[in-house]
């Protein structure tokens, strides 16, 4: 059995999964059981270090390959590190608000959290030549994630909660 799953590909494996939930209604609850459990083992440590390394890995060459006169204009080398960084967290942002569609709203938070930590570790830890022209981009990155999260929320109290774990976060980071 092992051998098969090796090879068949994400697409294989996807169309099998559809049709085996479909064809017997508990092998489809215990499909829903793995996913709610899978679905809920969020690290928000592990993001944080996560983010931090794609962050940190960032060259700073890659930056000027990428910024200044280009054949469709000047692009600043503020605003594309912004761009790359942007780039670095797009999944993670993706994965939180996948978790909030699916109501596992517990794992959208740590996830948020984790994002935001991983931000906070990248301004004060990194020093890689890159983190200089990207001064003030986990700072502004870090509120715009913070608004989506919050734009994501019908529950004030949720909000409330998680505004205090931020702030805290906050104040031991500074």
């Amino acid at each position: 059995m092992e051998n098969f799953i090796n090879k068949i590909n994400h697409e294989d494996a996807y169309f099998i999964l559809k049709r085996l939930i479909k064809s017997d209604e508990k092998i489809a609850q215990k499909a829903e059981l793995i996913a709610d459990d899978y679905f809920c083992e969020v690290d928000n440590e592990q993001i944080a270090n996560n983010i931090f390394i794609e962050l940190d890995y960032l060259e700073v060459e890659e930056l000027w390959d990428s910024s200044g006169s280009t054949r469709y204009g000047y692009i600043e080398p503020h605003e594309r590190a912004y761009e790359m960084v942007e780039e670095c967290i797009e999944d993670y942002i993706d994965e939180m608000e996948k978790f909030h569609k699916l109501s596992k709203f517990k794992s959208a938070n740590e996830y948020c959290i984790g994002i935001l930590k991983g931000l906070m570790k990248y301004k004060k830890e990194a020093t890689n030549e890159f983190k200089d022209w990207a001064v003030d981009v986990p700072d502004n990155i870090f509120k715009q994630v913070w608004e989506k999260w919050k734009d994501l929320q019908e529950n004030e109290k949720e909000v409330e909660e998680m505004k205090k774990r931020v702030e805290s976060m906050l104040k031991s980071t500074y």
